[in-house]
């Protein structure tokens, strides 16, 4: 029998990382910024980022939570005592994320349950803005709870504690086993059929036609690493978290590099899917590609829905199956997302994995009711956009130099080149995780703060602040409050 926290099998924490990396991202994100950002020139600085951003930063994180064997608070704390605020910071925000992620995967419940008789009717865009979201413009909105959404989002919940509460490989490890492909299977049956759509020809040379000169621009080059560190959820110690429940004789590079083509392979083969439905529906309304393409909540819940409104009998079918593809890929990214914070307060204060995981998912669930109000769907965006574009990168940042110049990654170079069957670590892998990625972060994290800033609404600038304040006492709580776990201090090293 496995430990509590540690995989059954290598393959359990390989499905488990590219579930956590194959979200609700890959769906609606990444073909609107592949397709904003001149199309097929794209490739380039995607490729680019995924080699000097992905695959390093991914090592380096596994390689140092293997090196520790426990949780990111814990191990941060061993390597400065000084940096133990940051070990909590992480955690915190991205515990943050998985509260409003369950809004989504409320939404998307409603829908899977609507797509079989197109309850949406003849206007989606009204029916999701006023019938189930019931939008406010106010903050006051907040007053006004909606019990459909509410209902919707508390039954994700308890899907949630369901497989989490348990011991790792009896609950994440073997639901990562049967929904990742799961999740693989349903969506090559969505763009199959998508492809054999009247004029999906048209949406699909709108996506790869390609704008070479866009690649001179500074934008799509921050789009690219931007849209890497968003995909594949870099430095959310996520994957510092899942390394850490390794076996001994993990292939961490090799594991790296499976984990990136599995995430990349399954964003590009939705954006064909996506742009070969947005070719229909141009073609059905006369509508141009370029009106139609929107990203996130647009897109999957009124864009989808329009196309199943003119796709007669085969909608019974395509839409179940989009709205089962779209909450797979939410749940299995929200399970991730409560990993960090659990461990590291079973490190620090004794708890047992059940009852942490129970308390954190009560706790979850009644803040997440903020979003089952009227004025939750603006809520979620101005959450969303601090914790990706000014919090998780600033933590990040600090990752890097805490991971790469105070533990000193080229201690891991012997150990992780002693297990790889496919890429050896050199100097190259030092230079890019110490200079290249604080670098190139830094400067997305700069350009993410003038944007809310320059073009934030006021409610969004108060709201910023507001979860701000949050995120920084919730991880101060955590920084001070006296350990109750004897082992806190003694973290072990392995290499």
């Amino acid at each position: 029998m496995a430990d509590k926290n540690e995989w059954g099998s290598n393959m359990s924490f390989i499905l488990a990382m590219i579930g956590s990396a194959v979200g609700l991202g890959n769906i609606w994100r990444y073909p609107y910024v592949l397709y904003s950002n001149g199309g097929g020139a794209f490739y380039i600085p995607y490729i680019v980022a995924i080699l000097l951003m992905g695959i390093p930063f991914l090592i380096l994180e596994y390689g140092v939570g293997y090196n520790f064997k426990s949780s990111f608070a814990k191990a941060v704390k061993k390597i400065n005592s000084k940096c133990e605020y940051i070990g909590w910071f992480l955690p915190v925000a991205v515990f943050m994320i998985m509260i409003y992620y369950s809004a989504i995967l409320g939404w998307d419940g409603i829908y899977i349950i609507l797509s079989f008789f197109k309850g949406w009717g003849a206007d989606p865009n009204s029916y999701f803005i006023t019938s189930v979201l019931q939008s406010s413009d106010s903050y006051l909105g907040l007053l006004q709870f909606v019990p459909l959404v509410a209902v919707a989002m508390l039954a994700g919940w308890v899907i949630i504690w369901f497989i989490s509460h348990r011991d790792l490989e009896a609950g994440l490890g073997k639901v990562s086993k049967v929904l990742v492909p799961l999740l693989f299977i349903i969506m090559v049956i969505i763009v199959g059929f998508s492809l054999t759509l009247p004029g999906a020809s048209i949406g699909l040379s709108e996506l790869f036609n390609p704008d070479w000169s866009l690649l001179t621009h500074f934008e799509i080059w921050m789009a690219a690493f931007g849209q890497i560190v968003f995909s594949l959820s870099l430095g959310m110690s996520i994957a510092f978290t899942f390394a850490s429940y390794t076996k001994d004789d993990s292939d961490l590079v090799t594991n790296t590099i499976s984990i990136v083509l599995a995430n990349s392979l399954f964003e590009n083969f939705a954006a064909l899917g996506v742009f070969s439905i947005l070719g229909y529906m141009s073609l059905q309304s006369g509508t141009a590609v370029a009106d139609l393409v929107t990203q996130g909540t647009g897109l999957v819940f009124i864009a989808y829905p329009t196309v199943f409104n003119v796709l007669g009998n085969w909608a019974f079918i395509l839409g179940p199956l989009f709205f089962l593809t779209v909450y797979l890929a939410g749940l299995t990214s929200i399970l991730s997302t409560i990993e960090p914070l659990s461990f590291s307060i079973q490190n620090k204060f004794g708890l047992s994995r059940g009852k942490t995981m129970t308390v954190l998912i009560v706790v979850g669930a009644a803040v997440s009711m903020l979003y089952a109000t009227g004025y939750g769907g603006s809520l979620l965006g101005f959450v969303d956009t601090f914790i990706n574009q000014i919090a998780l990168l600033l933590g990040v940042v600090a990752e890097c130099i805490i991971f790469a110049w105070i533990f000193k990654a080229e201690k891991l170079i012997d150990f992780l080149n002693s297990h790889s069957k496919t890429i050896k670590l050199g100097k190259w892998w030092l230079v890019i995780v110490k200079y290249i990625l604080p670098v190139f972060i830094a400067v997305i994290w700069i350009g993410g703060m003038i944007d809310v800033f320059n073009n934030g609404s006021i409610d969004q600038l108060n709201f910023t602040i507001i979860s701000a304040l949050i995120l920084v006492i919730a991880s101060l709580m955590f920084t001070i409050l006296p350990a109750r776990n004897p082992e806190w201090d003694n973290a072990k090293e392995r290499v």
